[in-house]
């Protein structure tokens, strides 16, 4: 079983797990704190599943009614063949907040999370009243570019990363490949590669490695892993043409000094009219490495909307 049902909240009570049916899709879930509290929804990114967020948790649900999601194609949800895209992602989270009852809320998305949470906030004003966007290039600024071997984003920061950091982009876009190589092998891969953007790689556990690596080698794991980056382009058209008309929500955008620093704020701000900006001393995975640290700046930026 996922460790993800060992998820507690501050009391360290287990939180509640369900299965919503959107879009045509099992969609696995979790949901804890006040059931009158300000709502938030939590979206991982890659390899990751809703356990990413496992010590954020209990610093929220004191005041919030928070909601953890597995993607579809990943964890304990369905593996159906499409639907990877920017737009169905938001989808399904858009329904999967009418399902439990969501009017308003923020969206919090780290790396691919993020640009889910985005196309959710740009297509759904009227609900999302604050979006958190963490550790993440946003298709249509720049993620795009990397895939295509253009020199890889325009952002110059990068440039110096671009074969070290972004060679998966390449890697795992391209046709059945990716499955071959890493069927069998995906513990040594994930703890590798996840390793390898940390500022702390202690801070990466057995139990998440067991998590990441369980899910994606069950049968379709590998492929819903493969299908989001095949996936960048059309991403990439969709947010082009929401990012005509600035988000007016506010936006708090998030980096680890170690990894993508002040690149979140930087997109954001092109693309947002209120962003604020935070960086903690950390890598990529900062969910992992300073909890604390993240779930103060996340309350912070919560507190000035609720």
């Amino acid at each position: 079983m996922s460790h993800s049902y060992n998820i507690r909240d501050h009391e360290g009570n287990r939180l509640m797990h369900e299965k919503a049916n959107v879009n045509g899709v099992n969609i696995h879930y979790c949901i804890g704190g006040p059931v009158n509290g300000p709502a938030v929804i939590l979206v991982h990114g890659i390899p990751k599943t809703m356990f990413a967020f496992r010590k954020v948790i209990p610093y929220l649900t004191p005041k919030y009614r928070v909601l953890a999601v597995d993607l579809r194609g990943f964890g304990d949800s369905e593996r159906p063949a499409s639907g990877y895209d920017c737009a169905t992602m938001a989808s399904d989270l858009i329904k999967l907040a009418d399902e439990v009852g969501f009017e308003k809320f923020i969206v919090v998305g780290e790396d691919w999370g993020a640009a889910y949470a985005y196309t959710l906030a740009a297509t759904h004003r009227d609900r999302v009243v604050g979006l958190v966007y963490q550790e993440m290039i946003l298709p249509g600024l720049g993620f795009e570019d990397g895939i295509h071997l253009t020199g890889g984003t325009n952002d110059e920061k990068l440039k110096p990363w671009d074969t070290r950091t972004f060679w998966h982009l390449i890697f795992f876009s391209v046709p059945d490949y990716p499955e071959m190589l890493l069927a069998g092998k995906e513990r040594q891969f994930w703890t590798q590669w996840m390793r390898s953007e940390m500022r702390d790689p202690s801070a990466l556990t057995q139990e998440d490695i067991d998590e990441y690596a369980g899910w994606t080698a069950l049968p379709g794991g590998l492929r819903t892993v493969c299908e989001v980056y095949r996936t960048t382009e059309q991403g990439a058209k969709t947010n082009r043409q929401l990012m005509e008309k600035k988000l007016e929500c506010p936006v708090l955008a998030v980096g680890g000094d170690f990894f993508f620093g002040e690149v979140p704020r930087r997109q954001m701000e092109r693309i947002a009219m209120n962003v604020r900006g935070a960086v903690i001393h950390s890598g990529h995975n900062i969910a992992l490495e300073k909890p604390k640290e993240l779930a103060e700046a996340y309350i912070s930026f919560f507190d000035e909307i609720f």
